[in-house]
């Protein structure tokens, strides 16, 4: 079982979904989940249940369960307890239910496979280029994707040196260097190609994927030199480096006549490889 299969069984018609596209996040009604992992014809009384026994384990999940107005059969909408994905994979370890156990391995299973990258990275990078080969993915590509992630390393280390806060801050000097190089912000250049929760890198072309790497490289470089001490400094230089390869972009639009930033994403590229291939 792999995530999109994990999170693709909660996408049926029976389980009620909503998008939000500022999280980024798909949240899923828990009745729906509990019904259909439990057959119980009594699925609220379930999730009250079940909400107990949490609090009793001492967890702090069911305070964090948020509300969403979703229709219901009757096509009317109420407000409905929802869950994000990593709050459904714990509810569901929690479900002592033979539907909910082929989960609970998967979920075993990832949690082994992080600590054996954490111990060696390099099985990261092997288990990676496995996965974009079953997707179908050129070797190329690939190559070229491995060297933009230890190009994204580089750079969030030099972050981490400069008092950087991971989260929100890594965010606005992503975007700032995104925007500075491709014209567009991240959740613009996403909703470009057409993406929700996917990797926008992993839906980008040899070219797009160059010059982000050539943005985030100089933006590590320029840092080093500069050693900034405060977080705007440090958003002046992320501007700095994705201006930098804003600027390659122009002059090879300029030379092919051709946009560089473009709406295809994976799917239209693998669907040319495998026209290719036939």
């Amino acid at each position: 079982m792999t995530k999109e299969t994990a999170i693709k069984l909660f996408e049926q018609q029976q389980v009620r979904t909503q998008w939000n596209d500022d999280e980024e996040k798909w949240y899923f009604s828990i009745i729906d989940v509990i019904a259909i992992l439990t057959d119980s014809e009594r699925p609220r009384k379930y999730w009250s249940d079940l909400k107990s026994k949490i609090i009793k384990e001492g967890s702090e999940l069911s305070e964090k369960i948020g509300q969403l107005k979703m229709q219901s059969s009757d096509g009317k909408f109420y407000k409905t307890d929802v869950a994000d994905t990593e709050q459904l994979f714990r509810l569901i370890q929690s479900i002592p239910s033979p539907k909910a156990e082929p989960f609970k391995l998967w979920i075993a299973k990832v949690a082994r496979e992080r600590i054996d990258e954490l111990e060696d990275p390099e099985i990261g990078f092997d288990r990676l280029m496995e996965t974009y080969l079953k997707k179908g993915y050129s070797t190329a590509w690939i190559n070229q994707r491995l060297k933009s992630i230890e190009v994204r390393k580089e750079l969030t280390d030099e972050w981490d040196k400069r008092g950087v806060k991971k989260g929100q801050e890594y965010a606005i000097l992503t975007n700032e260097i995104t925007k500075a190089w491709s014209g567009f912000n991240v959740k613009n250049y996403k909703q470009l190609k057409g993406l929700k929760k996917e990797n926008l890198r992993d839906n980008m072309s040899n070219l797009e994927l160059v010059l982000n790497m050539l943005a985030e490289a100089t933006t590590t470089e320029i840092s080093k030199e500069k050693k900034p001490k405060t977080f705007t400094e440090n958003k002046t230089i992320a501007k700095q480096g994705g201006t930098i390869a804003g600027n390659t972009r122009k002059e090879i639009e300029a030379k092919t006549g051709k946009k560089v930033v473009n709406k295809l994403s994976a799917k239209d590229y693998l669907n040319d490889k495998k026209k290719l291939d036939q």
